[in-house]
């Protein structure tokens, strides 16, 4: 059954996920757009934190975590958010529904292998600035599209208590930005339509140390560190003159098609949690990450007030189980989880840097009879300020995610 459900869940996956404007927010204007991806939703309900060696669920974010598996397991996850953007003088409401990750991983021995694909960043935003000053333009700016992420990865299972594994990553995608320029009263305006094609490499390593404290009590620790990679962003500008009202074409010939290559750089990253926990019952733990500036600027939307400052992200949580062995009480058998994360996005805009903060609450909610399980995370932050003319972000996250649990490649006794 799962293989189909695999097989159905991977055309779903891949029409939804290219067709799919991630993210509505203003900041994806800049650099390759948002990132979207913050964990599986697991992890993503306790902050971020993603330390245990799980038999269970995936942890994308260290391959070491493949080794540890006992079961085949794909999951798949999605999101509905909402944000509220204000600044000085008003506010906007806007909502998206996205899918977030499809992961299958498969466990052969102490080696576990684990593949999938993630929309890593998304570009997502409608911006207007309207005049009745007739020397000055107005200005529309619309930008669409982001960059997905196929990796591959493995861990092995070197000792009881300590797994490593690596993994490869190709960076994929495309997006479409378009301005337009016009002056009130006059009927016909300037457009400009920016094509981006982005595709990179990039590496990931990591390690899981788990050793029992006391007969109870468990120490649990994770490394990763991901290389720096390249991208390559192949750009095609293309500037007319059109009529605003009806965005028609009115001089498609007039300006030559421009095309422009530059090399972009994904920043190394490492990130490093450590937790103490009684196994099945409870944990809780903190994570640090830690990434350089990097080179992000895109050819379509240079600015002189942006710049690109090192990243860091400070994760807390942990979760709770009353009684994962409960025959009487399903409630008893659920994974309550929590968290807090506060991070520094490494955007700076005119001189004030763009800092995102959230709290988390979720739910493991475990299918009868089977290892299986479906997961709720919930979420509420702030990202970004008013000052400086800039626009704060005050959102809310709700994810769902499953994660089915099977044995493959089982030879058949009875036939």
């Amino acid at each position: 059954m799962i293989k189909k459900i695999f097989k159905a869940a991977c055309l779903l996956f891949s029409l939804v996920s290219f067709a799919q404007q991630g993210t509505s927010s203003p900041y994806s204007y800049y650099g390759i757009g948002d990132i979207r991806y913050r964990g599986m939703i697991e992890n993503r309900s306790m902050g971020g934190v993603a330390i245990e060696q799980d038999s269970i669920h995936v942890n994308v974010e260290n391959p070491a975590s493949y080794g540890s598996l006992i079961r085949t397991t794909l999951t798949m996850g999605g999101t509905y958010g909402t944000r509220v953007l204000k600044d000085e003088k008003s506010k906007a409401t806007a909502g998206r529904t996205t899918v977030d990750y499809m992961v299958v991983a498969i466990p052969v021995g102490k080696l576990g292998i684990g593949f999938g694909l993630i929309p890593y960043s998304s570009v997502g935003y409608k911006i207007q600035s309207i005049t009745a000053d007739v020397s000055k333009n107005n200005t529309r700016l619309e930008g669409s599209g982001g960059v997905n992420k196929v990796f591959f990865g493995a861990g092995y299972k070197l000792t009881k208590n300590f797994s490593f594994g690596a993994d490869v990553q190709y960076n994929f995608g495309k997006i479409k930005t378009e301005s337009l320029e016009y002056i009130t009263g006059v009927p016909v305006g300037t457009s400009e339509t920016n094509l981006t094609y982005i595709n990179g490499v990039n590496f990931n390593l990591g390690a899981m140390y788990q050793a029992k404290i006391t007969p109870k009590l468990n120490l649990y620790s994770s490394l990763s560190y991901t290389f720096q990679g390249n991208l390559t962003s192949e750009n095609t500008r293309n500037i007319s003159t059109v009529d605003y009202e009806g965005n028609i074409n009115i001089d498609p010939e007039g300006f030559d098609e421009l095309k422009s290559k530059k090399d972009l750089t994904l920043p190394s990253k490492v990130t490093f949690g450590l937790g103490i926990g009684e196994s099945k019952k409870w944990m809780l733990g903190t994570e640090i990450a830690m990434r350089n500036a990097g080179e992000l600027a895109n050819n379509y939307n240079n600015v002189d007030d942006v710049t690109f400052d090192n990243y860091s992200r400070y994760s807390l949580g942990g979760y709770y189980i009353p009684n994962y062995k409960s025959f009487t009480s399903y409630m008893d058998r659920i994974v309550y989880r929590a968290g807090i994360r506060y991070e520094k996005t490494g955007l700076v805009i005119r001189n004030q840097h763009i800092d995102d903060k959230s709290i988390t609450l979720g739910f493991g909610l475990p299918a009868i009879g089977t290892l299986s399980n479906f997961n709720v995370g919930l979420e509420y932050g702030i990202k970004g300020k008013t000052t400086s003319g800039l626009i704060k972000e005050n959102y809310f996250n709700a994810s769902v995610s499953f994660s089915l649990n099977d044995k493959w490649f089982v030879k058949r006794k009875f036939y």
